[in-house]
């Protein structure tokens, strides 16, 4: 056995099953925030883990904002449905673009049943809700703000038609308008884009409607800004994804209250500290977790999960269907490699309490996102990282499954009840 390996079997707190994971994470109840990632985006046992967490978080800690990798006008419906008393006007079928098995399948389910049958219990005000951090809905924000307008304010809502209307038209095609405005160096858009949402700051009221506007507004210019960057290759559409979705958290926190506390789910690259990463370290990117530590400092927790090999729910390229793909063994000298060879099925090393150089220094670690290409697997899926420094914890699944992602593709003729069947 390697000296990694070595360690990470000294230090191994053996999970037996969910519930009991979720007991071991009672340790970093006192954080204000807890991030909890992933190394895929189509695995069960992530999924169901992450819930366990959350629905302990919630109804034993007082937890009531989680916060996921994901878009916001979506989230919002089921944001709706766990709390049973919001309504949204928007986004009637959550989740039906790319990649719909993300947040349309049973483990998700079983997640919102769990946070529903929570709130059930508590006054309005302290119901937990379920949020998007993502920068991705541009158009579909664009539409909430203007429907917001509509409501309050008609006269407002046609000159956010009018400011927005060069964003429109690309809605079905990015591309086109990263053609046709990005190359001109054209700012028209970004200008109407800032307008509506300082208009909407200076007329700032209270309530969720106006909060949700407001976000929504964000998304529009943040949105125009990372298309913009990603036109040019840059490494700033990354940052400036992560600080969109830190400042949405930040919004977040602030709106619920000094006693608030959050839990986040978005992928390792996402939450494991940027700054222990080749992410941050060369290629000069920050992330969500790096932000949090620099926030909240021993306030924070970042909880990183793997696997080695079994199934994930992933598609060949973007835009492509979903697949059930077989995950390769972790390469040598990864973290996966080293977790294997502990003969662990399934554990949790606090690397708090571990101890050991092996873990200061940077080994390999595969990150599976919506896309997996096997055949690429070292250059497509790895990344070097210190793992002491990258996060607080470490859960380890030996091999794994793929997520029940039945509700991203109803049979034909079915009724889309997802997640309106609550």
């Amino acid at each position: 056995m390697s000296e990694m390996s070595d360690i990470m079997a000294r230090y191994a707190e053996v999970i037996d099953d969910m519930s009991d994971l979720a007991c071991l994470i009672d340790r970093f109840a006192d954080r204000k925030v807890i991030c909890l990632g992933e190394s895929t985006h189509g695995t069960h046992e992530f999924y169901a883990a992450r819930a366990a967490i959350t629905e302990r978080l919630v109804r034993e800690h007082n937890y009531t904002i989680v916060a996921v990798e994901a878009d916001w006008p979506d989230a919002a419906v089921y944001d709706a449905a766990i709390r049973s008393d919001h309504q949204r006007r928007h986004a009637e079928r959550p989740f039906t673009r790319f990649p719909r098995w993300m947040w349309r399948n049973q483990e998700t389910w079983d997640l919102l049943h769990a946070l529903r049958d929570a709130n059930r219990q508590r006054p309005s005000a302290r119901r937990a809700g379920f949020y998007g951090l993502d920068v991705y809905s541009l158009c579909a924000s664009i539409d909430a703000v203007v429907d917001y307008l509509e409501e309050v304010d008609p006269t407002a809502a046609d000159e956010a038609r009018s400011l927005y209307g060069c964003l429109k038209p690309y809605c079905g095609d990015p591309g086109a308008y990263l053609r046709n405005e990005v190359a001109r160096g054209h700012s028209d858009c970004e200008d109407g884009a800032v307008q509506v949402l300082t208009d909407l700051l200076r007329e700032r009221m209270d309530g969720m409607a106006l909060f949700d506007a407001e976000q929504n507004a964000r998304i529009v210019v943040d949105g125009e800004r990372y298309y913009r960057s990603m036109y040019y290759s840059d490494v700033s559409s990354w940052n400036l994804r992560d600080e969109h979705m830190f400042d949405t958290l930040q919004r977040l926190l602030a709106r619920e209250g000094p006693d608030a506390k959050a839990v986040v789910w978005a992928h390792n690259s996402h939450i494991g500290n940027a700054a222990a990463t080749e992410m941050g370290q060369r290629r000069g990117e920050l992330n969500i977790g790096q932000l949090v530590c620099e926030a909240y400092g021993d306030r924070a927790a970042l909880i990183g999960f793997s696997t080695n090999t079994g199934e994930v729910a992933a598609a060949d390229d973007w835009d492509d269907p979903m697949e059930i793909k077989r995950v390769r063994p972790g390469l040598a000298d990864s973290h996966e490699a080293h977790a294997h060879a502990t003969g662990q099925p399934r554990f949790l090393l606090d690397l708090h309490r571990a101890e050991g150089a092996a873990l200061s220094r940077p080994h390999l670690q595969r990150a599976i996102g919506v896309v997996y290409r096997p055949s690429t697997e070292r250059w497509s899926h790895y990344f070097e990282a210190e793992l002491d420094r990258q996060f607080d914890a470490w859960i380890w699944f030996d091999e794994t499954r793929a997520v029940d992602a039945g509700h991203a593709a109803p049979k034909g003729g079915a009724a889309d009840l997802f997640p309106t069947g609550l």
